[in-house]
Formats: C-alpha cells, sequence, structure tokens
C-alpha cells in the first residue's frame, strides 16, 4: 500500500513539475481556478443570452443519473451542482475557517465581531432595499434572493486581484461571506422550503454532534 501509494505521489509530482513555474505558481495560488470560473461565467452570460438560448437551458436541465441495481440517484445537472458540488465547496470553506478559529487570525474571537455584523447588514439591507422597491407588487416574495453573497466570487476576486493584499482582508472576507451564506440559506429554507425533511435535518444534527464529539476528545484521524 505504502509503495502505490508512494508511486503516486511521485507520479503528481512529475506532472507538476512539466508545467513551467508560472503556471505552477498560479495554480498554487488559486489564480488559474479563478481565471477559469470568471471564463465560464462569461462563457454563460454570452450563452445564455444569444440565439441559442434554449439549448443553454437544455443543458442544465439534461438528466444524469447514478445506478445500481434497483437503486438510484437521478437529478438534472443543476440539481447535481447545487445539491452535490456545492456541498464540497462549502465543505472546504467551513474547514478553512476552522482552521483560522483554531490557530489563525480567528483564534482571538474578538476578531469575529466586524466580519459578523457585516454579514448581517449584508442580509438584512439588500432585503429592505427589495422591499422597498418592490412593496406591493407580485416581486415582494423574492426578498430573500439579494440576500446571499457568492463566496466563489469573492474569493476568486481576491485571488485574481488581491494576491498582495493582507491575511487579514482574506480572513474577513471569507468569514462574513460564510456568515452571510449560512443566514441566506437558512432564510431561504425556512421561508420558500414547501415541506422539511426532519429526518434529514436529524441525521445532520447527529453528524454535527459526532464532529464536536471528536473534537472534544480530540480525535484528528484522517477516518474518523
Amino acid at each position: 500500500m505504502s509503495t502505490v501509494a508512494g508511486a503516486s505521489r511521485t507520479g503528481s509530482a512529475h506532472l507538476a513539475a512539466q508545467f513551467s513555474a508560472p503556471v505552477r505558481r498560479s495554480m498554487r495560488s488559486g489564480v488559474a481556478g479563478a481565471a477559469l470560473m470568471v471564463a465560464a461565467t462569461l462563457l454563460a452570460l454570452a450563452w445564455a443570452n444569444s440565439p441559442w438560448a434554449d439549448s443553454y437551458d437544455q443543458l442544465w436541465h439534461t438528466e444524469l443519473a447514478l445506478r445500481f441495481g434497483d437503486v438510484q440517484i437521478a437529478m438534472d445537472l443543476q440539481h447535481w451542482v447545487n445539491d452535490g458540488l456545492m456541498v464540497f465547496f462549502f465543505f472546504l470553506i467551513g474547514m478553512e475557517v476552522r482552521r483560522e478559529l483554531s490557530m489563525g487570525e480567528l483564534v482571538q474571537r474578538s476578531r469575529l465581531t466586524v466580519p459578523v455584523l457585516a454579514a448581517v447588514a449584508g442580509l438584512v439591507i439588500p432585503a429592505l432595499i427589495y422591499l422597498a422597491v418592490n412593496a406591493g407588487g407580485e416581486g415582494a416574495v423574492g426578498w430573500g434572493i439579494p440576500m446571499a453573497t457568492d463566496t466563489a466570487f469573492v474569493l476568486g476576486a481576491l485571488a485574481l486581484f488581491g494576491q498582495h493584499t493582507p491575511v487579514q482582508l482574506r480572513v474577513f472576507l471569507l468569514s462574513l461571506s460564510v456568515v452571510d451564506d449560512i443566514g441566506a440559506l437558512s432564510a431561504i429554507a425556512i421561508f420558500y422550503s414547501d415541506e422539511m425533511d426532519l429526518t434529514a435535518l436529524a441525521i445532520a444534527g447527529l453528524c454535527v454532534f459526532a464532529f464536536i464529539g471528536l473534537s472534544r476528545m480530540q480525535v484528528w484521524r484522517g477516518p474518523a
């Protein structure tokens, strides 16, 4: 097993070494991912507003299914991204925030005050502005839409344009966007859901308590 793992690491290192030094630096700094995100966004905007907009909509509603015998998970591409890939994205963001809370800039909990207050303002003020503009109209029910901050774009913009910015700024924006997303997603779940899956919520709650228990017992092994 160790031989296979060592060979895998050697192969990865050899593959990375094939790229030029600037490319390797850009991959490590996150610039490559941020540039890809911006390019994909521009392509999507152009495609969705082109004469071929119907094909763009069809792509996102193309069904992708994973099947094992009689058991299958079938969703369209949009749901695979929103309900699948975004889970891993927020998991990684959560790990980064957890690291800052444990050994980074947020070890001093007082530093959380400003990001949290900014996030709350970022939730409430856009919703109030939206309601003021759409008061009494059919669109008033959409007040939850402007509440959310796009964490991926915040971090992507920081990677593209803020390589020389202080670490404190990244931590501030990261903390703000995470708190903002939690608030916005909670509002959507509470006020816009047709029904609540109490079983799924209970399972998620048990997982959270399990993580807290592992942390209190200082169990840091990978599988756990």
